[in-house]
């Protein structure tokens, strides 16, 4: 169990670590930059309050990765969220091909979306990334193969397997 200062120490830790990351996954559901932000805020909040303890680093991380899922699914449930006409982001800080890449990869279905963000802007395999969706290796597998696809179709020209996300 942490006292005070070590579970402050911890989160503070876990905040400059992965928030941007948490930021990133929440955006891939949201598709609003103050909405993923807000579910990081809220995942940081539950870190506080639950005081989870974690076997190590990538278990903390896988945690987080999941209470942001998590917490972002629950947010397109609410009524406000589903009835809202969101202001589109301007994503026109990002190089050319980074913005038109991003947008196809928004605008991908969610099931293949998010598994394609935590494997190439996270770097989780396969095997992690069922853990974290909570499926079979052999459909994120699948849902990864279906996305790349629909990539290549929308952007077209991908000369290799691997996207430059």
């Amino acid at each position: 169990m942490y006292n005070s200062f070590e579970l402050n120490e911890s989160v503070r830790r876990a905040l400059d670590q992965y928030s941007q990351s948490l930021i990133k996954i929440a955006f891939a559901y949201l598709k609003n930059i103050a909405d993923a932000e807000e579910v990081a805020q809220d995942v940081f909040l539950a870190y506080l309050q639950k005081r989870p303890v974690f076997e190590n680093s990538e278990h903390e991380k896988a945690w987080l990765i999941r209470t942001t899922i998590n917490k972002s699914k629950n947010m397109l449930k609410t009524g406000w969220f589903k009835s809202r006409n969101p202001v589109p982001e301007d994503l026109g800080y990002l190089p050319k091909e980074e913005n038109e890449v991003l947008q196809a990869v928004l605008a991908l279905d969610k099931k293949y979306r998010i598994p394609i963000h935590l494997h190439y802007y996270e770097g989780y395999s396969i095997q992690e990334i069922a853990v974290i969706m909570q499926s079979k290796p052999a459909t994120v597998g699948t849902w990864l193969a279906r996305g790349r696809l629909l990539l290549k179709e929308k952007i077209g020209g991908l000369e290799n397997e691997e996207i430059c996300l």
